[in-house]
């Protein structure tokens, strides 16, 4: 853990040396994620419910899913550029250094521009909470928090995957994003809305739903049953395939030589 905190002071120095450039980035990524709000706004602006959830509850589950999808984004920046990395032999260094290679990978890109979206997402929240009818017991507080975290492991997951599939293609596989910034677009909104199809293989599959939309029905009290607070943690087996397939991928690699 102190080796990879001194990579993430060695990440956050080396962008701070253009510091206009790393603000005005920042305010990008910002405005990115705030053309996504605007979406929102308007269609509240004509209905005022979607799916039966009010404006306010619509927001703390976008809010949740950005900051998740942008904290799995900044982590697993490294799994995402893999890739490249297959490409021009760096994994090939990787693999004769003395360190984890999972952990060489992670530490090896790490974007503080993500922090743009992070403070978008923490803005709405902080208007939605106040605003909501919902009564912040102890309880559901702790759920809020395991739906950003392990929203966060989810997406960060899903790059592992993406990194995974590189060992056995020429190029990454872009359909990878419709889980990743797909599932983040389509987190603007319950993932219920969209059928039960959508929400079964967001909860079997891919379990985007289970730290988003299963925790807010229990948010709102709309589904009283503590399971529901829970249902991010059960999100996290997710990640034992991602491992397992990328570690499988490690072994059909073969080097691309000097």
């Amino acid at each position: 853990m102190k080796l990879y905190f001194k990579y993430l002071k060695m990440h956050f120095q080396s962008q701070m040396q253009y510091k206009t450039s790393f603000f005005f980035t920042c305010i990008g990524q910002f405005g990115v994620a705030f053309t996504a709000f605007l979406g929102v706004y308007f269609l509240f602006d004509r209905f005022d419910s979607v799916g039966g959830f009010t404006y306010e509850e619509v927001l703390i589950c976008f809010s949740v899913i950005l900051m998740g999808f942008s904290l799995g984004e900044f982590v697993g920046r490294g799994f995402d550029r893999f890739p490249e990395l297959l490409g021009n032999g760096g994994f090939d260094r990787a693999l004769v250094r003395p360190r984890n290679v999972v952990f060489q990978v992670l530490a090896s890109q790490m974007d503080f521009f993500r922090l743009g979206r992070v403070i978008q997402a923490v803005a709405m929240l902080a208007y939605a909470i106040p605003r909501s009818s919902i009564y912040w017991t102890p309880d559901k507080i702790f759920t809020l928090a395991l739906m950003v975290i392990c929203g966060a492991a989810i997406f960060f997951g899903l790059f592992v995957l993406f990194g995974a599939f590189s060992f056995f293609t020429v190029e990454g596989l872009e359909f990878m994003n419709i889980l990743t910034h797909g599932g983040a677009e389509h987190g603007r909104l319950p993932f219920g809305i969209y059928g039960d199809g959508v929400l079964r293989f967001l909860t079997y599959v891919i379990p985007l739903a289970l730290v988003q939309y299963y925790p807010l029905l229990y948010l709102t009290g709309r589904e009283e049953g503590f399971f529901y607070a829970l249902t991010p943690v059960f999100s996290l087996l997710f990640l034992l395939p991602c491992y397992v397939l990328f570690r499988f991928g490690m072994t059909k690699y073969k080097s691309i030589g000097s």
